[in-house]
């Protein structure tokens, strides 16, 4: 397993207190506001908005602050110069680190990356260093309930998924980027529980370390995931299910 689902819970779990669901809106927020911007305010029409919506809604995110987003991103509002931005580095052991960020200072965004790499025992990289072992991919984190894990993994599959991984119940369904929305359709037309969808960045390839070792970039991702201009953060090193369990606490 790659882990997605994963980290989604543990989020959805830190989450819980008003100032990270407040710092969740803002990152929200600024996706929905970047899709808007590049795709136009019509959702029917502009499906990164229409999952940047959806995001934000799965996370109790008030109308309004959606309304706000898409209304920026248009012109409708004046909102602050957001800039997508990527920044490549390493972790402790040399894992691979990929960081997408959205920001209105590009000098206040590097300086604070930089500081997260160096305080979790990273550093900072060159662009293109790390990023050609990701690749774009959608995800969607399904669970069985009530169907053949083996039929519905057929069926991801006829719907245009390219790869199906299962973990017990929860099944992680692998697209291109551009065929997301037509298999998260043909998956919810079965009735199956979508715990997420996500255009997203997966590792070609994947590295493994000892537990200590990953336990320091798993609190390395997370202290830049805590950054107010960092949106996602991506490794290419495997986290085992002990690790997990010290994360979950």
């Amino acid at each position: 397993m790659s882990g997605h689902s994963k980290w989604a819970q543990i989020k959805h779990q830190k989450a819980g207190n008003d100032a990270r669901r407040g710092q969740l809106f803002t990152k929200l927020g600024r996706e929905i506001t970047i899709a808007a911007r590049e795709g136009g305010p019509d959702p029917d029409s502009n499906f990164r908005l229409r999952l940047a919506i959806q995001h934000a809604r799965d996370a109790n995110m008030p109308s309004e602050n959606i309304e706000r987003a898409i209304k920026r991103g248009s012109g409708q509002l004046e909102g602050a110069n957001l800039e997508e931005v990527t920044y490549e580095g390493y972790g402790p052991g040399g894992a691979a680190v990929l960081v997408e960020a959205m920001t209105d200072n590009r000098n206040r965004a590097i300086a604070e990356v930089r500081n997260a790499f160096t305080r979790g025992g990273g550093n900072l990289g060159e662009a293109g260093c790390v990023g050609w072992l990701f690749e774009p991919r959608g995800v969607l984190t399904i669970e069985a309930n009530g169907h053949d894990p083996d039929e519905l993994a057929l069926q991801a599959i006829d719907a245009g998924a390219e790869d199906v991984q299962a973990d017990g119940n929860v099944l992680e369904v692998f697209t291109s980027p551009a065929d997301l929305e037509k298999v998260r359709r043909a998956l919810d037309a079965l009735h199956v529980k979508i715990d997420n969808a996500e255009a997203t960045m997966v590792p070609k390839t994947t590295v493994t370390a000892d537990d200590d070792t990953v336990l320091k970039v798993a609190r390395l991702v997370e202290r830049l995931e805590e950054l107010d201009d960092v949106q996602k953060v991506y490794t290419n090193l495997e986290i085992p299910d002990s690790v997990w369990e010290q994360l979950e606490k």
